[in-house]
């Protein structure tokens, strides 16, 4: 049975009552129901229809729980990574379903009943059909073989409590669908929150990669590689408010809530690339910083001691060094650069050790010649008593 989704445009915006209805009536009435979702959307709140779910087990629950129906649900992966493991993919959508489950309201009848009462959830991951088209062939026609067994025992639909045969199926749909339409109180999202979630996501697509193909960014990628870049953190921030203000513009009339979910994500994976160019930026800065550093202690100042030169040196150098991170950060980053700070304070203080080492010993060789040269001088040497 193929209905028109959870995000069809064929009805208006107020008109959703005939969507909330089929919605659970596909779940209700099915033995299998296949929710096809993008690997990209995997732990994302509004992906999938997620809030759609919600509402679903609670309804089933209230409506169709004496004897529960249980149902498999099917969660059909497109176009996923070769190197993503299929075992922590299903991991993170088991995850995701259970916590789905245990937030969503029961009656006092299951108030304690795990998920697995009422479901059975499947996982399948379909490859890339543009990149790998006959993987993705073989993919489906394993998962087609999977349908022909599914009452097999241990199938898809093998270890269902209760079967309709086919010559009542007919009053058992129409039972369920007038138990559907009596309900008046079914909480489904909202047709516009659907239509939001879709065109702000295919916006966000749309902005983000323009934002990857602007020049001045990719001017500053290509500038990092080879060195720190000036006023990096300003520019960068520069040119993440512009599109995020188109982004802005894009959406001003769709549901606030979808938006500004869509606006934060698109935020957090621009300045993902972002921050893997300022890495590349704090180790050049690390490395300008601990060069720097071995060159001045090679030219301290005598006068004022060698023990505070040196540590003039090392204070001088980090500061310098927290600096330039400082000015390399882009706004509302939060990044952290603690950890290169002290893999830096560890080089220059073990460099500083050597210094101060071979110091000593300078010292040591120089003070010994002093001593020996003097003995020679006021004592003379006596074969008999050799001194050091």
């Amino acid at each position: 049975m193929d209905l028109e989704g959870s995000n069809s445009s064929e009805r208006g915006e107020d008109d959703n009552t005939f969507e909330k209805r089929i919605a659970l009536f596909a779940l209700a009435v099915s033995d299998i129901l296949l929710i096809n979702m993008w690997y990209h959307d995997i732990g994302r709140e509004h992906a999938a229809s997620k809030p759609l779910l919600k509402t679903i087990f609670q309804v089933m629950m209230r409506l169709f729980s004496d004897p529960p129906k249980k149902t498999t649900l099917m969660f059909v992966v497109r176009d996923k990574p070769s190197k993503a493991p299929f075992v922590l993919l299903e991991k993170r959508l088991r995850e995701d379903t259970e916590k789905m489950w245990n937030a969503v309201s029961k009656p006092q009848a299951h108030k304690n009943s795990p998920l697995t009462v009422f479901f059975n959830v499947q996982v399948v991951a379909l490859s890339n059909y543009q990149e790998k088209e006959e993987k993705f062939k073989e993919e489906v026609a394993q998962l087609r073989q999977r349908f022909v067994n599914s009452i097999s025992p241990g199938g898809l639909v093998g270890d269902k409590r209760s079967v309709v045969p086919a010559s009542g199926f007919s009053l058992s749909a129409q039972e369920m669908w007038r138990v559907i339409k009596l309900n008046k109180d079914l909480d489904l999202p909202a047709h516009k929150v659907m239509v939001a979630t879709l065109r702000c996501e295919e916006i966000s697509t749309d902005i983000f990669k323009q934002l990857m193909e602007n020049r001045g960014w990719l001017a500053l990628q290509k500038a990092a590689e080879t060195g720190p870049v000036p006023d990096f953190g300003r520019r960068v921030s520069s040119i993440l408010y512009n599109y995020l203000s188109e982004y802005d513009k894009e959406v001003v009339y769709y549901d606030e809530g979808v938006r500004k979910m869509k606006r934060h994500m698109l935020e957090s994976r621009a300045l993902q690339c972002a921050q893997a160019v300022y890495n590349t930026m704090l180790g050049h800065l690390s490395s300008n910083a601990f060069e720097r550093f071995k060159a001045g202690v090679t030219s301290l100042d005598p006068e004022k001691g060698f023990a505070a030169s040196l540590r003039a040196c090392i204070l001088s150098s980090m500061h310098e060094f927290r600096q330039g991170c400082a000015d390399a950060a882009v706004q509302h980053s939060n990044w952290s650069f603690s950890s290169i700070v002290e893999k830096l304070q560890r080089d220059v203080n073990a460099h500083a050790l050597c210094v101060r080492s071979a110091k000593l010993s300078e010292l040591k060789d120089k003070y010994e010649e002093q001593l020996v040269a003097w003995w020679r001088r006021h004592v003379g040497f006596n074969k008999k008593n050799s001194y050091a």
